[in-house]
């Protein structure tokens, strides 16, 4: 449930400081790097229930945020999700591996859908949100990577 209410959240409170402060886009494209993080979490937990979750954080975001925003962030999270949604149901992998090759895979095209469409395509946020967004999720799959080596090591 923590998942859950941390993605919700993130979204619709990163749409909102986007809406209303645009000029501090740099801090607001390193801190959604933690929404990529917390969907994949709640995909695990929740399956397609994810997707159920993104609607709400989506209404939400319509709510609170500059329409534009929201709109910028709905196409957004809907073709990184599709992507996502694939990613985890055809690929057999472990799931540190599922989650940084979703990432891998859908992070670049949220990353230009989102800022392409609200007019911030600079090389800074841009440079910034991917290596957040990057370096959150191989952070995730490093842990992962070790808890797994040291289960089968005291197996």
């Amino acid at each position: 449930m923590f998942y859950l209410i941390a993605y919700i959240s993130s979204v619709v409170l990163i749409n909102y400081a986007f809406s209303s402060a645009p000029h501090l886009d740099v801090i607001w494209s390193a801190w959604g790097g933690l929404v990529f993080i917390l969907r994949d979490m709640v995909q695990t937990r929740y399956g397609h229930g994810a997707l159920l979750a993104m609607l709400m954080a989506l209404v939400l975001s319509y709510a609170t945020s500059e329409p534009a925003i929201a709109l910028a962030s709905a196409t957004a999270f809907f073709v990184s999700e599709l992507i996502d949604w694939l990613v985890f149901s055809v690929t057999r992998r472990p799931l540190r591996d599922r989650l940084w090759l979703s990432s891998a895979l859908s992070i670049p095209v949220d990353t230009f859908i989102f800022f392409g469409m609200i007019g911030a395509l600079t090389p800074a946020v841009v440079g910034t949100a991917l290596a957040s967004k990057f370096a959150g999720v191989t952070a995730v799959w490093l842990i992962m990577a070790w808890r797994a080596r040291r289960a089968v090591a005291t197996s």
